[in-house]
């Protein structure tokens, strides 16, 4: 099941894995585990870092909104991972969950 990790996301990337859902259902399951001020000024507004039951770290993140999200629109959030196998475990084990 995902959930939180410290691990490093750095060098992960988008692998045309998305996944459609909201920013406050994200925070609920995951509040330690997001970053992210919601101002719309950068490409991202919350950017999670978690990792797969099998240790695999990976990101949820919003892409080029380019303005403030509301928290329970639903919204496209790419997933990014080291390997597209990866970024699909990633989706199956949210779409469990959420």
């Amino acid at each position: 099941m995902a959930k939180h990790t410290n691990k490093d996301s750095g060098g992960t990337s988008f692998h045309s894995t998305t996944i459609i859902t909201n920013v406050g259902k994200l925070i609920e399951l995951f509040p330690e585990s997001y970053t992210g001020d919601n101002k719309g000024n950068d490409k991202v507004n919350f950017d999670f870092c978690l990792e797969t039951s099998k240790g695999d770290v990976f990101t949820i993140y919003d892409w080029k909104y380019y303005r403030p999200i509301g928290m329970y629109e639903p919204v496209t959030f790419n997933i990014g991972g080291f390997s597209r196998e990866v970024t699909e475990t990633a989706k199956k084990e949210l779409l469990e969950i959420l």
